[in-house]
């Protein structure tokens, strides 16, 4: 039975499809079948009438995972908005059972699966006569988290809020993953410490500036990852 694990993050912009591209590399590099999904895309380019989907095009290109990227997202959206906002603009409902189907046919490919999310947390990806919160599709898709954080001033109120709401949720959170970090900085290593005391969970990798490999042997990135448990 393959195993994954889903990025999330305290926010847009943090880095989840690199962080996702940099394990999923890192365990193809050690000799694991390991793929990529990601359940809603938007702020696709469109290029010669078809749209490519910029973040899982990185992720397959840097980890070297043949195959085509487009089947590996179940919604390419064109408006670079909130995955909700873009699908009511294009007049697309975002389909839970779609996203279960698509995950447990590309789950069936890879021993390992990382799965990334849309923005943060607390991310709608329908709100209009139903409601479906990124929150629901963790849960239906049977999976812990790991949460990608950045490194700087600020990241211990966004990073303590998002754990403890993933918690309140009845997630499971495996880790954190500051992104950005420098060693040599000492509110970055504060950071660090505060935020695992706070917490309560350990920071499982820090990832520098334009790093081209993930700081983490692979017994512990192997560690992170469940059991597959659609419902």
């Amino acid at each position: 039975m393959s195993k994954g694990i889903f990025i999330t993050a305290t926010g847009t912009n943090t880095g989840k499809t690199y962080i996702s591209a940099l394990i999923t590399k890192e365990l193809r590099q050690s000799g694991f079948k390991a793929g990529y999904y990601k359940t809603a895309l938007s702020g696709a380019e469109r290029i010669e009438g078809e749209f490519v989907p910029g973040d899982v095009k990185f992720v397959f290109e840097f980890a070297k995972i043949p195959g085509a990227p487009q089947e590996h997202v179940s919604y390419i959206l064109e408006p670079p908005v909130a995955p909700h906002l873009a699908a009511g603009l294009e007049g697309v409902v975002i389909d839970i059972k779609k996203i279960q189907s698509d995950f447990k046919r590309i789950s069936q490919e890879y021993e390992y699966i990382t799965v990334e999310g849309s923005g943060g947390i607390v991310c709608p990806l329908r709100y209009d006569d139903e409601r479906l919160m990124l929150t629901d599709v963790i849960k239906e898709l049977g999976l812990d988290i790991v949460v990608v954080a950045p490194a700087g001033l600020g990241t211990i109120n966004h990073t303590v809020l998002t754990v403890e709401y993933a918690k309140q949720q009845g997630l499971g959170v495996k880790g954190i993953i500051l992104n950005g970090y420098d060693e040599n900085n000492y509110l970055h290593n504060d950071n660090r410490k505060v935020i695992e005391k706070l917490t309560g969970t350990e920071v499982v990798a820090v990832v520098g500036q334009e790093s081209k490999s993930l700081n983490m042997q692979i017994e512990k990135l192997l560690s992170l990852y469940g059991e597959v448990g659609i419902r």
